[in-house]
């Protein structure tokens, strides 16, 4: 039967436990927690909107404080993106009716460009914090978190799905609570990927950190205290130097992030892959051998764990207990009329309110203009899409299947992935305004920096998800290489790259609204593009023509996953699901 392995083994688990272990456990805990509460004291000062700042100071010894603000945002927006994506992933795989909407809910959200939720959010969450800087704060974590949670959400929902048979029929079996699947076969069976994921998806958010924090909406710029409003403040003075020094911190905050943070948590995710047999070689961590030596922990899961049961009897009063077997059709039958109705109607009146908006201010002829500069950006997708493909695939397989390969190359690749490409943009713009080339199609090389790494993760981790008994089983077979990448490799990770192929379309469609116009300094490099039109409307506070592009790009990206990348993903969970 498959199972959840224990990884690593239990010898490794039970090294002796070390004072000093407990002390730089304890020392480091204890210096996470001030820098938290001295960053977050500045979240909620006094704040003026008719005279909030457009430009921060790009002194360079701000530089470390900028980093700790931006990086605190990240973390908050990535708390919130793990719950959403245990609500809505769930929901999504358990209930059949929700599914049909959510699903396509979820290709919407992730085709809306962040431009298109900071138009609409930035103006209630300064009224809902007013006379305080809480309020821009809100609004940029709710900017950062729209770049990071639909890409954990299709993840986690993928695992959900593709869950081995074996693993449901034993929860079913023994009767588990919904609250009991959820933390013992759900979360556990889902976690490997979900990890990597999410490490993508916060890379993703470093993408966007610059409109999150330097926020132009309606005619009104607003700039929060972090290394992305640095940059953009940088790029506007044309200092290439700071712009540098900003590169430079982002390196340093990358790297310490993937030592501290990243690689720990990779490492421990690995006792949750799902296969017969163990690998040769366990990755490593030095922090996490760190903590699996210091009491700390250990004290820690003693005192909370005792607070799990009364979670589970609480699920149970309010009809979480169990998994019912069987609904009567007439029930079942009355529910999906009842749903297919409701939500019918409601897209029908909405949709009417928006053509009736768009047609009183700016003219239904505004779609179509729309539409054609969406034929322009999609080809830049759809060239992005194959150049990563033939780029990262066989890379990816390549670190995924070698344990000392990935050793070395995981934190490159994770270094290079989470490294905000965005903020290469002033420098390929000084060199582009310098050479007189077009941003045509180097705004191809643009969305690639941001989007091409969800191909690469999702490949990495599939590959490294092949069972080893498998990979034991081809080598003994001497499978010639030609048949190993047909029946072996490519069907093993097909459904990972489905999933990072559609989340990197995604996030291609989303890039392109900072990667279709650029500046530096006084210069502006605008390519044609629907990218580049919704930046232009949602700087001009134009609601109709934003309304429009959000709409037209929200229609080519569903469009596209429910002609192409839906099927796509449906074989990888019918045939290819180990």
């Amino acid at each position: 039967m498959i199972a959840l392995r224990g990884y690593p083994s239990r010898g490794a688990l039970d090294r002796p436990r070390s004072r000093w272990a407990d002390v730089a456990v304890f020392l480091g805990a204890a210096v996470l927690i001030w820098i938290v509460v001295r960053v977050s004291a500045g979240m909620n000062v006094p704040f003026d909107q008719s005279a909030a700042p457009s430009s921060i100071s790009t002194d360079p010894a701000e530089l470390p404080y900028y980093a700790a603000r931006s990086l605190l945002r990240m973390f908050l927006a990535l708390g919130l993106s793990i719950l959403f994506t245990f609500v809505f992933a769930t929901a999504a795989a358990r209930l059949p009716r929700a599914e049909k909407i959510m699903l396509p809910a979820l290709d919407i959200l992730q085709s809306v460009p962040v431009l298109g939720f900071l138009s609409v959010t930035v103006a209630g969450f300064i009224a809902l914090f007013p006379g305080s800087s809480l309020g821009l704060e809100c609004a940029s974590i709710f900017a950062i978190f729209t770049s990071q949670a639909w890409n954990m959400a299709f993840a986690f929902h993928h695992s959900l799905v593709s869950q081995p048979r074996e693993l449901d029929e034993a929860a079913r079996n023994l009767r588990l609570s919904r609250w009991q699947r959820f933390w013992r076969v759900d979360v556990p069976s889902g976690m490997f990927p979900l990890v990597w994921n999410a490490m993508m998806s916060f890379g993703g958010g470093w993408f966007f950190l610059t409109a999150s924090e330097a926020i132009s909406v309606a005619d009104h710029e607003y700039a929060l205290p972090g290394i992305g409003s640095y940059v953009a403040s940088a790029a506007d003075e044309s200092d290439t130097g700071k712009v540098l020094l900003a590169i430079a911190t982002m390196v340093i905050v990358v790297v310490g992030l993937n030592v501290l943070f990243w690689r720990p948590l990779t490492v421990w995710a690995e006792r949750f892959r799902v296969e017969d047999s163990e690998s040769a070689e366990a990755p490593r961590s030095l922090v996490l051998n760190l903590l699996r030596r210091s009491h700390i922990p250990g004290i820690l899961a003693r005192v909370l764990g005792p607070l799990v049961y009364p979670m589970d009897r609480a699920m149970r009063v309010f009809g979480l207990a169990e998994h019912r077997l069987y609904v009567p059709e007439y029930r079942r039958r009355a529910g999906d009329v009842v749903f297919t109705t409701v939500v019918t109607a409601v897209l029908l009146v909405g949709v009417a309110a928006m053509l009736r908006y768009v047609a009183d201010t700016v003219g239904l002829a505004e779609f179509a203009h729309a539409a054609f500069l969406g034929v322009i950006t999609l080809m830049r997708v759809i060239v992005l899409l194959i150049f990563a493909t033939l780029i990262w695939v066989p890379i990816g397989v390549w670190i995924g299947l070698n344990p000392t390969v990935s050793r070395i190359a995981q934190p490159i690749v994770q270094v290079l992935a989470s490294f905000p490409a965005n903020f290469l943009f002033p420098l390929v713009t000084a060199v582009l305004v310098a050479t007189g080339a077009s941003l045509q199609w180097a705004s191809v090389l643009l969305m690639a920096l941001g989007a091409q790494w969800y191909i690469l993760f999702n490949v990495i981790a599939g590959a490294s998800a092949v069972p080893n008994d498998l990979r034991e089983a081809s080598a003994s077979l001497r499978l010639p290489r030609n048949l190993w990448w047909r029946k072996l490799i490519l069907p093993a990770i097909f459904p990972s790259y489905v999933t990072g192929a559609l989340t990197a379309a995604g996030g291609a469609w989303n890039a392109s609204i900072v990667a279709e116009i650029v500046q530096f300094g006084d210069t502006t490099l605008t390519a044609s593009g629907l990218g580049a039109y919704i930046t232009e409307a949602t700087a001009d506070g134009d609601s109709p023509r934003i309304l429009v592009g959000v709409l037209v790009m929200s229609a080519y990206v569903v469009g596209f996953n429910r002609l192409f990348w839906r099927r796509l993903y449906t074989l990888a969970q019918r045939r290819y699901s180990l």
